[in-house]
Formats: structure tokens, C-alpha cells, sequence
């Protein structure tokens, strides 16, 4: 079972990227995914997460809301991040995830999520 994250990159404050996470050796249709971020010296955070279907409801980081937007693809093996007004804070290395349970995700203890990605870094430079 593997996640890998892509996308990644460098760009200016108010800048977009869109990160990609796609599963490979099973399917995670009917799991919550989600996007972590972890900046040096900072503990892994919550960003979001979606829940089972391609119109699941969305859950965000009070930082991000309004700003990112998680999405899902039709088969569900994939998850999106798309990230506008990119702020300097925004910097870290970004980790997609997945869990059967919902909460775990957004529950605030990342320790316990059972599936991670390897990262991809993103860097908003002044």
C-alpha cells in the first residue's frame, strides 16, 4: 500500500499549487484522506481531510480555510490539494494520509493515522 504526494514546488506569496496524492495497492474508496503538513522544527499539523465519497463533506486547519480546497477523484484513489494565496507560513513539507476513520484524521493526534505518503515540499519565498 502506498501514497505518494506530488506537486509541490516554490512560488511566491499569493501563488497556487495543487498537490496530488495517489494510492496504490488497494483502494481507499469508502476511506477519509487527508493532507498533513510539517514545517522544520514544528510538529506535523492537520490541513485537511475528506470523507468517503467524491462529494464528502471537507473538513479544514482554521488556517487554510478559504484558501485550500481538498477534493477527491471519481474512482477515489486520488486526492487533491489545491492551495491559493499561498503565505510564507504555508511553507513545510506536505504529507497525504488516509485512515478508516474519519477521526483520526481530524482528531489532532497525527500518531494515530494509519496510512501515510511520502512528503512533498512546498516553499512560499518573499
Amino acid at each position: 500500500v502506498q501514497l505518494q504526494a506530488s506537486g509541490g514546488g516554490s512560488v511566491q506569496p499569493g501563488g497556487s499549487l495543487r498537490l496530488t496524492c495517489t494510492a496504490s495497492g488497494r483502494t481507499f474508496s469508502g476511506y477519509p484522506m487527508g493532507w498533513f503538513r510539517q514545517a522544520p522544527g514544528k510538529e506535523r499539523e492537520f490541513v485537511a481531510a475528506s470523507a468517503y465519497t467524491a462529494n464528502g463533506h471537507a473538513y479544514y486547519a482554521d488556517s487554510v480555510k478559504g484558501r485550500f480546497t481538498i477534493s477527491r477523484d471519481g474512482a477515489e484513489n486520488r486526492a487533491y490539494l489545491q492551495m491559493n494565496s499561498l503565505k510564507p507560513e504555508d511553507t513545510a513539507v506536505y504529507y497525504c494520509a488516509a485512515d478508516a476513520l474519519l477521526g483520526s484524521l481530524t482528531g489532532g493526534d497525527y500518531r494515530g493515522v494509519a496510512y501515510w505518503g511520502k512528503g512533498t515540499q512546498v516553499t512560499v519565498w518573499p
